[in-house]
């Protein structure tokens, strides 16, 4: 008896706390206070000849990331070599100084280094990553890949032939053919947002070894160039060692670029690409967006990420989570030096493209009535508590560093950012909304199995439909191996 009533009591102490502490579930819990990025200052200087550096100093770890941003990209492609830029930049390593592609690559690897090269639509050049231990080692072979690539003839053969495999291999890829499509129709087939940066057929065929030489020798110039090191280096130790290995680079004065004015889309009109037994359909929808100096991007940046740029937006709950039509619906601006797009796309199960479309234009016009302010309160929380996951690497750092010299931005901007995201009121994001997203003036494109969903999509009234097919939108298939 003494045992049962123990036993009780125990059983009695026990179920109070737990009943204390069973949770509230009648409201979501409130969120953490978003963190605050402090970064470390960057040290702006510049070498003999110029040559800007930003320095950033992170001790924490003996690694140094270098990258050397060129301001020159697709952007500068000549109109007869669309894709210069973009194989100048995948060339660049394949063979520098006095070695060729194997010996550079086994100097980076005994190193245990990383060291890339790349370009996009305004920028491109070389960046490295090396444990500081090895940077006196490493440093040259940057130097070399930057100043003096040898692009090599027997490389650059094999580079055209795998692009004219990958241009080969588009054909069937509706994401791509959709993703070619809607740029050109947006921007036309010589604005340089407006063709694919890898180039066409003919451009790459005609791409010499003079050629890729000329590009570099314009635009990668001292005066053209930035310095970006994020690491555990300060200026002092690091400064004599850029000016050995850079401070000759002559300074040179490179073209301008002028970008064609791109007209805004006048009307709403859809482009259907047949794909015959294509089981899903490729939708991009889209119009002439925002350049990345708008006074309107903190805006944009939060209303966007309420219509479709977190896995809880608006398009993403409506067509996957809430109709099951697709594994993700999102949209996005493009911030470029000019405006870039904005786009919404998905890939939707066949049978249930007009409904996607539908469902698609429904959340453009909600997207421009009054937001409530919980709606805009969560979108900016999201950007704010995500944002310092984008410093969590020097080489991230170094990319957002690169940004800032890009666009022109102040380099204390970083720690002023989620301030300003949380500064965004709801008039602003409505406002942007009824700016930037018009469903009157889109051009809508779905890239899918014409005889399965044609009547569907017109049937929706969108606008005009106009029938293309993959050659129309790629053109003729290349010939490998062929002149």
């Amino acid at each position: 008896m003494k045992t049962m009533m123990l036993v009780a009591v125990a059983t009695l102490a026990c179920a109070a706390p737990l009943s204390a502490q069973r949770p509230d579930r009648s409201a979501p819990p409130k969120l953490a206070e978003p963190p605050t990025l402090s970064l470390p200052p960057i040290h702006d200087q510049r070498l003999s000849n110029g040559l800007r550096v930003l320095l950033m100093e992170k001790h924490e770890v003996p690694v140094v990331g270098i990258a050397v941003m060129v301001r020159a990209g697709s952007a500068n492609d000549p109109a007869d070599r669309i894709g210069l830029a973009s194989l100048a930049a995948d060339m660049m390593d394949e063979g520098a100084g006095s070695r060729n592609a194997l010996e550079l690559a086994d100097a980076v690897d005994v190193l245990g280094a990383q060291l890339r090269a790349s370009a996009s639509t305004h920028a491109m050049g070389a960046s490295l990553y090396t444990a500081v231990a090895r940077l006196d080692d490493a440093l040259p072979l940057l130097a070399d890949v930057v100043l003096r690539p040898t692009f090599p003839a027997d490389e650059l053969e094999r580079k055209r032939a795998s692009r004219l495999t990958s241009l080969l291999q588009a054909y069937d890829e509706p994401r791509i053919v959709a993703s070619v499509l809607f740029n050109r129709t947006l921007y036309g087939a010589r604005h340089p947002y407006g063709y694919p940066a890898v180039g066409d057929e003919a451009s790459i065929r005609a791409v010499s070894v003079a050629d890729l030489t000329r590009f570099h020798d314009t635009y990668f110039t001292a005066s053209n160039a930035t310095i970006i090191v994020v690491g555990d280096v300060t200026p002092a130790a690091l400064l004599p060692k850029l000016e050995a290995a850079f401070g000759k680079w002559a300074a040179g004065t490179p073209p301008k670029l002028a970008l064609p004015a791109a007209r805004q889309v006048a009307r709403r009109e859809v482009l259907l690409v047949d794909k015959p037994g294509a089981p899903q359909s490729e939708i991009r929808i889209g119009r002439i967006g925002a350049a990345r100096q708008t006074e309107d991007y903190y805006a944009i940046v939060v209303m966007n990420t309420i219509l479709g740029g977190s896995f809880t937006s608006r398009l993403n709950q409506n067509l996957r989570e809430d109709k099951g039509y697709t594994y993700g619906a999102s949209s996005s601006f493009a911030f470029r030096l000019d405006p870039g797009p904005f786009l919404a796309s998905s890939a939707v199960q066949t049978e249930v493209t007009d409904k996607a479309l539908a469902e698609f234009f429904k959340e453009f016009d909600g997207i421009r009535r009054p937001i409530p302010v919980e709606d805009v309160t969560r979108a900016e929380n999201y950007e704010a508590l995500g944002y310092p996951g984008g410093f969590q690497s020097v080489d991230d750092i170094a990319g957002n560093i690169a940004e800032l010299v890009q666009y022109g931005l102040p380099l204390d901007y970083f720690n002023h950012y989620v301030a300003r995201i949380l500064g965004v009121t709801p008039i602003q994001v409505e406002a942007a909304a009824r700016r930037y997203v018009d469903p009157s003036t889109m051009v809508v494109v779905v890239v899918g199995d014409r005889a399965k969903i044609e009547a569907g999509v017109r049937a929706l009234k969108l606008g005009p439909v106009r029938v293309l097919s993959v050659e129309d939108v790629l053109g003729k298939k290349p010939q490998l191996g062929s002149q």
